[in-house]
């Protein structure tokens, strides 16, 4: 042959010979040299090793599928507290806690007595447009029994809710009506609104109650400011206790309705991003001169954090309540192809003076993060200011040379302590068991008809008083084996009539109503109205500011009951499907 010939067909020479050297190379290292695998170098490939080898030789038969499954989450866990596993099956409902909407029938329900019952019908919804009623219950789906003790709020909203378009056969049973009824429900799209209340408190100030920073939150407060401003409101309360966060884009666009153009909002860092998403406000806010005071309390995370720091760093306005939870880390979503997801931590973010809101923890099971709330309540965070000692170190100023400090969380500018009010060991024994929620549901069921004709809270809470209604729920909380304690019942009594009363105005009237009346009572709320009202929402160069004056001593026994109190009615879940 040719040097010419030769040459044209040495690339096949070549390529079939690494072919053969791979074939018996893969075969000597399967056959011969045992577990070590010595072609895989490296710790990140030990893994794949290790789950190829377990499938090949392991003694047993493995669901390879499911060991993966439970490795994930156990591998993330060694890394910081917030990086998360979520599973195919839980994704959707993780994510439509955020989007705005899911698809379902469109009711509020809980399960009373291994049976659910129909709370609220939502407007314009499914259910409401085929009949269904707040009061019926639900006895059958899809022409099978759907009772008993197994019944759970996540196989009921699994049942319930799905594809939109899709169809559920209802069985319910309705008090006014003898034979089971049928109905045929079509799923749709139903709204979850992130603003639960937006309202006027007096004549000049309104109110604004946000529970999370979703897709919609923004386009939400948008409506809520333009109500309130029609209405003529002089000032604002935006009150973020308990909002556990959610998307940063909405917290920026939301902080950036407050802030004059060029201000930063926030900023972020990390291991692999030096400083990266940069946010500043560009001028086009609807309040940027409109008194704003912000509640906080240790619920408040991550874009609440976000929020209130840009706020506060700003000296745009004034912080009350207690200090935030301290969650500050940035999560990238990592979707996979069977359908689950990770949260993986990417960098930490920085209020606008510099502070990290992210509190310090370990990697791995890190015990003292996890038990941190319960530490801060040990150690009397809860209820007075003075047990904070705040890090030097960390020690920041706002745009007017105001001293905050970073080191974990938002620590407000106006210190207000858990209100313990009224706690007793019997109203928290009631309450933790969640007797006033139980009692308030019946309430509403065995007497919808008559409240009916009572359409704000003033009337029904009117009505109610008249009746006798806090007797009742005494006597309903002995026959539950809570024994009468007439000295105790009289310290607690205001605080049972917000609860049993508060909860049937949210039966009758919806969550906006709950949240006017017991705002009344509340004295966090009341210290930020002070606040407008005294024209103090502006913060002032440190020379001339007005310091917080100190309150909240423990109080024996309420203070040995307030933590049992703040978990108080989570028994009945209100669920949404």
């Amino acid at each position: 042959m040719s040097k010419k010939g030769s040459s044209r067909f040495m690339p096949f020479i070549i390529a079939i010979s690494v072919v053969i050297g791979i074939l018996i190379g893969t075969f000597y290292t399967k056959h011969y040299t045992g577990n070590r695998l010595g072609i895989i170098n490296g710790s990140s490939n030990k893994l794949n090793a290790l789950l190829r080898i377990i499938d090949d030789q392991y003694v047993d038969s493995v669901d390879m599928g499911d060991l993966v499954e439970k490795a994930m989450p156990q591998i993330l866990g060694e890394l910081d507290p917030h990086s998360t596993y979520i599973p195919a099956q839980n994704l959707e409902e993780v994510v439509s806690e955020l989007e705005g909407s899911f698809s379902g029938i469109g009711i509020q329900f809980t399960i009373q007595n291994d049976t659910i019952h129909i709370n609220s019908v939502v407007s314009g919804g499914p259910s409401e447009k085929i009949g269904l009623m707040a009061g019926d219950r639900i006895v059958t789906v899809d022409d099978s029994i759907f009772v008993g003790k197994e019944l759970t709020n996540e196989r009921a909203m699994k049942k319930l809710k799905g594809p939109k378009g899709s169809h559920v056969k209802l069985g319910i049973k309705r008090a006014s009506e003898k034979d089971l009824l049928s109905f045929d429900i079509t799923r749709g799209d139903i709204p979850q609104n992130t603003v639960d209340a937006a309202y006027m408190m007096d004549d000049d100030f309104g109110y604004i109650q946000i529970s999370k920073f979703g897709r919609t939150t923004h386009v939400e407060l948008l409506n809520a400011l333009a109500q309130l401003r029609h209405k003529g409101t002089k000032g604002l309360i935006i009150d973020l206790r308990g909002n556990t966060g959610g998307y940063m884009e909405a917290a920026t666009r939301m902080v950036n309705e407050f802030l004059p153009q060029g201000k930063l909002i926030v900023y972020a860092q990390g291991r692999k991003y030096k400083r990266m998403d940069e946010y500043f406000a560009n001028g086009t806010g609807s309040c940027q001169d409109l008194p704003v005071v912000v509640l906080i309390d240790e619920g408040s995370a991550s874009a609440s954090e976000i929020f209130s720091g840009a706020i506060q760093d700003n000296d745009r306005g004034i912080i009350v309540g207690r200090r935030s939870f301290g969650k500050g880390l940035v999560q990238q979503p990592v979707d996979f192809s069977d359908g689950s997801a990770i949260r993986l931590t990417i960098a930490r973010y920085y209020t606008p003076a510099g502070r990290c809101i992210q509190r310090p923890y370990e990697n791995g099971k890190d015990r003292n993060y996890e038990m941190d709330l319960y530490n801060r309540y040990t150690h009397g965070e809860f209820f007075s200011k003075d047990s904070i000692k705040m890090d030097e170190s960390q020690r920041f100023s706002t745009s007017l040379g105001r001293p905050v400090y970073g080191g974990g969380g938002i620590m407000p500018d106006i210190f207000v302590p858990q209100d313990t009010t009224g706690i007793t060991s019997y109203a928290s024994e009631v309450l933790s068991k969640g007797l006033s929620v139980q009692f308030a549901f019946q309430y509403t069921d065995n007497n919808r008809e008559k409240m009916k004709n009572y359409d704000t809270e003033e009337s029904l809470l009117k009505y109610l008083r008249q009746q006798g209604v806090i007797e009742q729920f005494i006597r309903y909380a002995d026959s539950k084996g809570v024994k009468r304690r007439n000295i105790l019942i009289q310290k607690s009594y205001k605080l049972l009539e917000r609860s049993v009363y508060g909860n049937i105005i949210y039966n009758m009237l919806g969550k906006e109503a709950y949240i006017k009346f017991i705002n009344e009572f509340d004295p966090t709320v009341k210290r930020a109205l002070d606040v407008l009202k005294k024209g103090e929402a502006f913060p002032k160069a440190p020379e001339t500011i007005e310091q917080p004056s100190e309150t909240a001593k423990d109080e024996g026994e309420k203070k040995r009951t307030a933590q049992t109190y703040s978990a108080t009615e989570e028994n009945a879940e209100r669920c949404n499907a």
